[in-house]
């Protein structure tokens, strides 16, 4: 029998709200070991689902983003992403965001892969996409916060920007694995 099956769910006894705004909640659980009966406060960061697009051009170039990320004080090499606004499908905004931030638009979809991003502490998922065929069909529509530069790089130097620790988002090297394990078997 695998550990895992022994592990029981915690039951919450209670939940307030604490913070609020556009991009996030937080919520204070009240919850009982059911192990131990002792009651523990936990504090969840709720959060809309994210997305990230692995966007490959005709020319096998993957299409890089740069901006500044407030919360590390940094310009972090990023992949076009965002927020999954409410009543929209991860892929519709897959598509959005690589238009939005890029310019660029792709002509296959896949989606190859899923993850919590903190499951200990977030309630949402990002989910990463490879879009393939990618051309440059307009211009970039930023949001208000963003100040984006976009660049393409050969696919094959994406390992080495994440081993020198050039990218250093969690999640794109997420998505870059997972785009690493679709290669290999579709080899």
């Amino acid at each position: 029998m695998m550990r895992s099956s022994m592990i029981k769910k915690w039951d919450v006894l209670n939940s307030e709200q604490l913070v609020s705004n556009n991009i996030f909640s937080v919520k204070k659980d009240r919850s009982v070991s059911p192990i131990t009966g002792n009651e523990h406060d936990f504090f969840i960061l709720e959060a809309p689902d994210w997305i990230n697009v692995v966007a490959l051009t005709e020319n096998d170039e993957i299409v890089l983003i740069e901006q500044y990320r407030h919360g590390t004080q940094s310009v972090t090499i990023e992949i076009p992403g965002g927020m999954v606004d409410p009543g929209e499908e991860p892929l519709q905004t897959a598509k959005r965001e690589l238009l939005e931030e890029t310019g660029y638009a792709g002509e296959n979809w896949l989606q190859i892969g899923e993850v919590f991003p903190n499951p200990a502490i977030q309630n949402n998922r990002c989910f990463s996409f490879l879009a393939t065929n990618c051309k440059k069909v307009g211009d970039t529509n930023f949001d208000t916060t963003e100040d984006i530069f976009t660049y393409t790089k050969p696919h094959t130097e994406i390992s080495k920007l994440v081993s020198q620790g050039k990218i250093t988002h969690s999640l794109v090297v997420a998505a870059f694995y997972w785009y690493a394990l679709y290669k290999q078997s579709n080899i």
